[in-house]
């Protein structure tokens, strides 16, 4: 699509994901919103939802019409509650439409899997069709796709934590644990006691104990492509008193002769030349939330623990941007064959 806009829907456009798609698009030089949609806002002015966009964007919330959709855009980005997407994504694929779809909807790849921490899955045969959407892994995919199942945020978090390692053979697969943390805006918009500036505010606390989130499969699953065999975790979230943000802590043992040397070549030849990762090695200052915020990078530096034999992977991101909206527009990028960091000339903000 070299040289036109690309003709953009979003469906679920109320939410903090809706807004950061927004935000990058409207800057975006080859991207043009045509639709957006919202079930409690229809008719109402995206300003008058969100007066950032005052005097920047002048359209209105629609509800969903496939028909309207298929003739207004050429991509739609699907960022609907968990198992609403399964309503509507199969009906624009087969209008020729393509889809990044940022629920958890498309992402895993086994039915049961997903039945098993989602519920019935009422179109299982796109799991097979659809492209896990992390860049760095499933880049060449990607192009070719005309359904891609963006990641979650902390799977992003994790999985590009741990990617060179297990692609090298680096570390002792049963061994992995992760500490993440993330702002409340991963929570999404909508009301809700536990994110009461109130309950928020001057706290810190573990959610989700026990191996019981439903973000587990997905990492596992990832994790497992890459180290050729299955692969569990433990992995505990934590909700931090800050608006956005994801900040995952791993901790590994690396297998015997496996050195400072060799991590830092592994993160650096599997990280070559891709454009939103930044490496922090072992001598440099680890990476924070706010060196990410609003921007689509994931930041990563180590640090091996000489007293216990650990090694820990230490990875930021926007869990707004390149954990969800971000991600979303560079695979929009891929697909439609435009340069993969069109949309993103911009640097993180501060303070």
């Amino acid at each position: 699509m070299e040289g036109q806009l690309v003709r953009v829907a979003i469906l679920g456009a109320s939410g903090y994901t809706g807004f950061e798609l927004i935000r990058i698009l409207l800057y975006h030089p080859k991207a043009k919103i045509t639709f957006v949609s919202s079930r409690s806002q229809e008719k109402t002015s995206l300003s008058e939802h969100y007066p950032p966009f005052k005097g920047i964007i002048d359209i209105c919330y629609s509800t969903v019409d496939v028909e309207k959709i298929a003739e207004a855009s050429d991509i739609v980005f699907t960022a609907l509650p968990h198992g609403a997407s399964m309503d509507i994504v199969p009906q624009l694929l087969e209008r020729g439409l393509r889809v990044v779809d940022l629920s958890a909807d498309y992402r895993l790849r086994d039915a049961r899997v997903y039945q098993e921490w989602y519920g019935q899955h009422r179109n299982p045969d796109l799991l097979t069709r659809s492209v896990y959407g992390l860049p760095e892994l499933y880049r060449g995919a990607i192009k070719r796709a005309d359904l891609v199942a963006n990641p979650g945020c902390y799977p992003t978090s994790i999985i590009l934590a741990l990617a060179p390692l297990l692609k090298y053979a680096m570390i002792e697969l049963d061994s992995i644990i992760s500490d993440s943390k993330s702002g409340v805006t991963g929570a999404g918009r909508g009301l809700s006691l536990t994110t009461h500036f109130c309950e928020v505010n001057e706290s810190f606390k573990a959610y989700k104990v026990g191996g019981v989130h439903r973000h587990i499969p997905e990492i596992e699953q990832e994790l497992s492509v890459m180290a050729g065999r299955e692969v569990k975790i433990v992995f505990t979230p934590h909700l931090v008193p800050m608006s956005r943000g994801i900040l995952s802590t791993v901790y590994v043992i690396p297998k015997e002769g496996v050195g400072e040397r060799d991590v830092e070549e592994a993160f650096k030849t599997f990280y070559r030349d891709e454009p939103f990762i930044r490496i922090f090695g072992s001598e440099a200052e680890t990476p924070s939330t706010l060196q990410v915020r609003g921007s689509n990078y994931c930041d990563i530096g180590w640090r091996f623990d000489k007293r216990t034999g650990k090694l820990i992977v230490v990875s930021a991101i926007d869990n707004l941007t390149r954990g969800a909206s971000g991600q979303a527009v560079w695979n929009m990028n891929l697909m439609v064959g435009l340069p993969e960091t069109m949309g993103f000339q911009f640097a993180p903000w501060q303070p």
